[in-house]
């Protein structure tokens, strides 16, 4: 397949250009190089044959067109997003301009370029969400694909909003979809804002590792690499107008989730005391959810996918990474808002 990646320079859309071209397909990797891009997550692939990168934005109509004119994609997995929560609370502007405008975009550019085609009956939209946009649960339950939609935050509402759009384009128009909605990634190339790279970045600088309130809040945790194998298989083998709900089947507290890695880093970066010691339990986010959880049947049962690793193993491998690619991370150091306690302003 040729495959049109939005956001493929983004850390779940890297892991998906990486595995595509390496399973053979033809990627083109659009995406417009805001703060959490990096062409250095595709560098293993910039040199194949089988990649292409377009600088482009979602919110530009008429740079999408061009793309699509131009590179003739059998298929669209679309993951260019905002996804920080904690910046969405202090400038949500940015996620309904890229989650919602920016989707209302590519769903226009695809349609118009799937009905000039002739409407071919194999193309597909593959648009890529989270499970945040079912709120949050009590102690008991999970999210199944016929959850009601209650998002809590700004970040949670825009991608609310895109998957609306996703399946009215495909009820009122006929676009071919399918839908995905994950639970929390972790791996490789993570942008470091997000809890695992910061918890491995602080511990390592001997700094206070951050907790937001008891660290009690539970989330079902998802290895990106598995997560960029299920969904191209949703793309190739998913049943059109359907959601799949994508989960790791590993729940953890983030007080737990901090000390496995804490644990991790003192057996391969021993220091002068546990890196434990660092942990500093700080102000929660506003409208925190407490729990989130994936009933992973639909998959499992219609295509067959299942995770491949436990979250110590997974949180072994990021780790790992972690330590043998310092370069990557220390040039990210520098960009807007890394390192700082963000979405306070509510």
């Amino acid at each position: 397949m040729k495959i049109l990646v939005t956001g493929g320079a983004g850390f779940i859309g890297s892991a998906v250009v990486r595995l595509a071209v390496e399973r053979g397909h033809h990627v083109v990797n659009l995406d417009a190089l805001t703060y959490a891009a990096c062409l250095e997550n595709v560098a293993s692939v910039a040199d194949s044959p089988l990649y292409a990168f377009e600088q482009a934005d979602i919110r530009d109509r008429a740079a999408l067109d061009k793309v699509f004119a131009k590179h003739q994609p059998d298929a669209v997995m679309h993951l260019a997003a905002e996804s920080h929560v904690d910046r969405s609370i202090d400038g949500p502007g940015d996620f309904i301009e890229t989650n919602i405008n920016g989707t209302y975009n590519m769903l226009e550019a695809a349609r118009s370029y799937w009905e000039t085609k002739g409407r071919p009956d194999d193309f597909r939209f593959h648009h890529i969400s989270t499970d945040e946009v079912y709120g949050t649960l009590g102690d008991t339950g999970q999210f199944t694909e016929e959850t009601p939609y209650a998002p809590n935050s700004p970040y949670s509402a825009s991608k609310a909003a895109s998957d609306h759009l996703v399946r009215a384009w495909h009820e009122t128009y006929g676009l071919p979809m399918v839908m995905t909605n994950c639970s929390n990634n972790y791996g490789p190339y993570h942008f470091p804002e997000k809890l695992v790279p910061v918890v491995i970045l602080k511990a390592l600088a001997g700094a206070p590792i951050p907790v937001y309130g008891e660290g009690l809040n539970v989330r079902d945790w998802l290895y990106v690499e598995d997560h960029a194998d299920a969904l191209l298989l949703v793309l190739q083998k998913g049943k059109l107008g359907r959601s799949y709900n994508i989960g790791g089947e590993n729940e953890k507290t983030n007080i737990d989730l901090v000390k496995t890695i804490c644990s991790i880093l003192d057996e391969k970066r021993p220091g002068n005391q546990p890196y434990a010691e660092q942990i500093t339990h700080v102000r929660d986010r506003p409208g925190h959810d407490m729990r989130y959880a994936i009933d992973p049947d639909r998959i499992r049962n219609e295509l067959g996918w299942r995770p491949s690793v436990t979250v110590e193993e997974g949180l072994e491998k990021t780790v790992q990474w972690y330590l043998e690619n310092e370069d990557w991370w220390r040039a990210l150091q520098e960009r807007d808002g890394v390192g700082e306690r963000l979405g306070t302003k509510a």
